[in-house]
């Protein structure tokens, strides 16, 4: 049984997630880390206060004092553990559809626990490793308002301190801001105009059944922001996933700008010689490209934040400078800040951008590729395997480089296609990206027809 998937525990709420369940993941959790104090945090969704009870209740059980954070984007929460010295448990799915939940746990440092710390949760969880105190020992618990603004506070602070909070506000920047009515609709629209911009919203009001577009930050659920930056003149569009720690982007034509693209961009004007970032199997040419230019080197790692969080302490302590990291969905780390992705700070970084350049320009600058991705959904683990049998067979036949840290990569020079088992949901996720959409949509579809044929008949 794995419970930690590629980012924390995911499941369909009342069905692989239910009120026991979370309590019995938080109880091994906190014993694990063997703590006196542990905070709860949670998104919209219309389940999060159902868990965040049941995660409270089997931590006070445990002897815990309970931190009740409420409403809070995963950055922030993240921020709480660094400030106080408490862990974390943010009840949250992220990006998964409204009928989801999950958790994600935070160090004290405010890191997400390493996957080592993860495998220990997961015995003890196994196990049932984990003692009830008596009536006298039963821990407390306190309610904290202020965690939403601490963290805004903390944001401006830190780019007063780089020097970017001014830069921002002279540039007079018009944003467009779509939090998909997730935990930023409680930080990022204060955040914003807090930095001098002018700010237009949509889907900024905070609703767990996600009303206006689903939690994904992706091109198909931005048609609403797309519109606003046309209809208000905005110099850029902003959207977050559930829990904020995410930020992808639209140019001011109301253009989407691919994830990746953002990544590249900001990586260009954080990496110099001898630096090295970071990120997943399923990286862009893009951001090599960036690296190579710069004379860095680039390390990839299976999909999801906790490998490429371990990888970059790894090379911290390699004495390695690693001043950007992250995938193309718009979870972007910039370590030096913390060890974590921050939709509202990413953000800001992308914003300094614009001061020279429109955002259309900073897109223009990385563009050159085409990228297509398909989602195939399985009944049962026959299908499952069926499809990854198929993508392997696929991959035995291909005149093609191939890395199987995560799922199937094929690399054809020109472009690569990558078939990978989702670590959140019952899907399998195909990735191309090739110097045009016919070349990325051939290589997709080939082994797409493929794995689909199999499942079908398995």
């Amino acid at each position: 049984m794995q419970v930690f998937g590629s980012s924390g525990v995911r499941g369909v709420a009342g069905k692989e997630l239910t009120p026991p369940f979370v309590g019995q993941v938080a109880a091994a959790a906190g014993t694990q880390l063997d703590t006196e104090s542990v905070a709860i945090a949670r998104d919209t969704r219309t389940t999060g206060r159902l868990f965040a009870d049941a995660a409270a209740s089997a931590l006070a059980a445990i002897g815990c004092d309970v931190h009740r954070l409420g409403i809070v984007p995963t950055p922030g929460a993240q921020a709480y553990a660094e400030r106080t010295g408490v862990p974390v448990v943010v009840i949250t799915a992220s990006h998964n559809p409204p009928e989801y939940n999950g958790m994600k746990l935070i160090g004290a440092d405010g890191v997400e626990l390493p996957q080592s710390t993860l495998e220990r949760v997961e015995e003890r969880l196994l196990a049932e490793d984990f003692t009830l105190v008596g009536y006298d020992a039963i821990g407390t618990h306190r309610e904290v308002d202020d965690a939403p603004g601490r963290y805004v506070d903390a944001l401006l602070d830190r780019l007063d301190s780089e020097g970017l909070r001014q830069r921002i506000a002279d540039t007079d920047i018009t944003v467009a801001l779509d939090p998909g009515h997730g935990a930023g609709c409680l930080t990022s629209p204060e955040f914003f105009r807090e930095l001098g911009c002018r700010v237009v919203t949509v889907n900024a009001q905070p609703d767990g059944h996600f009303p206006g577009r689903n939690p994904e930050p992706v091109a198909a659920n931005l048609a609403d922001l797309r519109r606003l930056v046309g209809t208000t003149d905005a110099d850029v569009g902003i959207a977050h996933d559930g829990d904020a720690d995410r930020a992808i982007f639209v140019d001011e034509h109301g253009e989407h700008i691919e994830g990746d693209t953002a990544l590249a961009a900001l990586a260009a004007a954080e990496l110099e010689a001898g630096d090295v970032t970071v990120s997943a199997v399923n990286v862009s040419q893009r951001l090599v490209d960036v690296a190579n230019d710069a004379g860095a080197d680039v390390e990839l790692t299976p999909i999801g934040s906790t490998y490429i969080i371990s990888r970059i302490r790894e090379l911290q302590r390699e004495n390695r400078t690693v001043p950007i990291a992250g995938e193309g969905n718009g979870g972007i780390l910039f370590p030096d800040y913390r060890i974590a992705r921050d939709g509202a700070y990413t953000a800001a970084r992308f914003l300094a951008l614009l001061a020279d350049r429109p955002a259309s320009a900073v897109a223009q600058s990385h563009g050159g590729y085409a990228n297509v991705r398909a989602n195939l959904d399985y009944e049962d683990e026959a299908g499952r395997t069926a499809m990854l049998a198929a993508a392997e067979r696929h991959a035995d036949d291909a005149d093609a480089e191939l890395t199987t840290i995560d799922g199937y990569r094929l690399d054809y020079g020109d472009a690569w296609v990558l078939a990978r088992p989702s670590g959140t949901e019952p899907l399998v996720r195909l990735y191309a990206e090739a110097q045009n959409q016919k070349r990325a949509t051939s290589l997709l579809e080939g082994v797409k027809t493929e794995m689909v044929e199999a499942r079908d008949g398995a």
